[in-house]
């Protein structure tokens, strides 16, 4: 959740293409809203779907080194549950 000066918003200068203006506007008529509303959402939407495919892509890593880890008949290399938490946190 975010903070009351969080949510504040402030004016920032933008320059899109033509094209993309014209489907923005087309849309904010189509659905009564207005362009900042549509910006915000866009944004925000990129923003968590970024994150997430970091996330994942993280976790893609960090599950094929446990598999080869674990795979691998040298125990010495073996490590705790707790450091390898710990290492993928670091």
């Amino acid at each position: 959740m975010h903070s009351i000066s969080q949510l504040e918003k402030q004016q920032v200068g933008l320059r899109l293409p033509k094209y993309l203006l014209e489907e923005i506007d087309a849309f904010t008529n189509q659905f009564s809203i207005n362009r900042t509303d549509v910006i915000i959402e866009a944004i925000a939407s990129y923003i968590s779907e970024q994150k997430a495919n970091m996330f994942y892509s993280d976790f893609d890593i960090a599950s094929k080194e446990l598999k080869k880890s674990l795979d691998s008949n040298d125990t010495t290399s073996m490590k705790s549950l707790d450091e390898l938490i710990n290492e993928l946190e670091h």
